[in-house]
């Protein structure tokens, strides 16, 4: 890694249902003009800005941004299914690094439709094309949302090798909404018992609705700068990202026939590996993670993949509340995927948001104790892993 990248500007605006929201201009232009107030600067001091969304035309950053201003500053489109958000940031990380730029927008949006958990696998494609549509048939699963049957599969196959309690996931879900609970930004902030989590609706076996993160309309924005341009600007000790790694699929995920790889468990293992030996330390280093926990499923297996827990030690991990205030790691204090919600274009540049807020001690009733250094994991189908570590000193 080269010159220092710097956190100092976020913004999100309050994550909403379908058909309830702004439009994304709008929403982009709310999230960008917060992050902008955050680090006290104009939005004529970026240089350069990278936009990220999944569903809409092509030049959609063009008209997000140019809400904010016309500067003629290059403005670049990013689409990496769910992990968009945060390749934007991989990008606007890059330039700094590299030298391109000393000061660079992230943005990511998404307004999604309504009925998203009802597209079934015959209507289309799965994200990650032919590999995983023989996978997927050939295990007969047909009558669910292709991505439930992608990440529920993984779930059974984890329960199947270690044989995983149904009430294990979720108990996931419990700790999301307890969280998102004191988040005035989540989506959902109705606490749930277990009871209630298991008897919603099954989409796809060991998975509930109340397991699944819903179609979320929102918006995310990060300030990214040098430390120069930190200096010159007054800004002292910002968070900054200590390492970083993407990563995209290997021959794994589908030549063993594993729907666990399949669903990019070694892309998080290799991603955590690059990011840990950036930085130097281990993952007993961290206080608080936000991770990509699409589905229950998926959470349990991170932390695995993360070195949060032994493989094979989630379920004991999840019932000593390891993953909550109190125990090793708090994590997704925001409430995650499942209760904030999961604007696809935007929920990297959330979790970089949250953790901003908990590395500088001003995340009010979700604050975690002496948080000093934070990993973030943001996953795509398709695929794409990005893994980021933050810090202050």
């Amino acid at each position: 890694m080269g010159r220092r990248a710097n956190v100092i500007g976020v913004g999100m605006t309050k994550f909403s249902k379908p058909g309830s929201s702004p439009e994304y201009y709008e929403m982009a232009r709310d999230a960008g003009l917060n992050a902008l107030k955050d680090a006290g600067i104009p939005y004529s001091a970026v240089q350069q800005a990278y936009v990220g969304y999944v569903y809409g035309d092509s030049t959609c950053g063009q008209r997000a941004v140019y809400e904010l201003g016309l500067t003629g500053i290059p403005v670049v489109n990013v689409n990496n299914n769910c992990s968009t958000g945060s390749s934007a940031l991989y990008l606007a990380r890059q330039a700094i690094e590299g030298g391109l730029a000393e000061c660079v927008l992230a943005l990511g949006f998404e307004k999604m439709e309504k009925g998203a958990l009802g597209a079934k696998f015959n209507d289309r494609e799965p994200p990650m094309g032919k590999h995983a549509q023989v996978m997927i048939e050939a295990q007969g699963f047909t009558q669910a949302p292709p991505a439930a049957q992608m990440f529920g599969g993984a779930g059974r196959e984890y329960r199947w090798h270690h044989g995983t309690k149904r009430e294990t996931f979720g108990q996931i879900a419990v700790k999301a909404r307890k969280h998102a609970s004191n988040n005035p930004y989540a989506l959902f902030g109705q606490v749930l018992s277990l009871e209630e989590i298991l008897a919603s609706d099954e989409v796809f076996d060991p998975l509930t609705r109340f397991q699944c993160c819903p179609p979320t309309c929102g918006a995310g924005a990060a300030i990214i700068c040098s430390d120069e341009f930190a200096r010159k600007h007054g800004i002292s000790n910002p968070v900054y990202i200590a390492a970083q790694a993407m990563t995209t699929d290997f021959a794994s995920s589908f030549d063993e026939q594993s729907m666990i790889k399949m669903v990019g468990y070694d892309m998080t293992k290799d991603a955590a590996r690059q990011v840990y030996e950036q930085a130097g330390i281990g993952p007993e280093d961290i206080q608080v993670v936000e991770l990509h926990d699409c589905f229950t499923a998926n959470e349990l297996l991170t932390y695995e993949a993360l070195g949060l827990c032994p493989e094979g030690g989630a379920e004991k991990f999840i019932w000593d509340g390891d993953n909550t205030y109190g125990g090793k790691f708090v994590t997704n204090p925001s409430g995650g995927l499942l209760s904030k919600g999961h604007p696809l274009g935007a929920t990297g540049l959330a979790q970089c948001t949250e953790l901003v807020w908990q590395l500088r001690g001003t995340a009010d009733k979700r604050q975690v104790d002496n948080a000093r250094i934070a990993l973030q994991h943001n996953l795509g189908l398709g695929g794409a892993c990005v893994i980021t570590m933050y810090r202050r000193d």
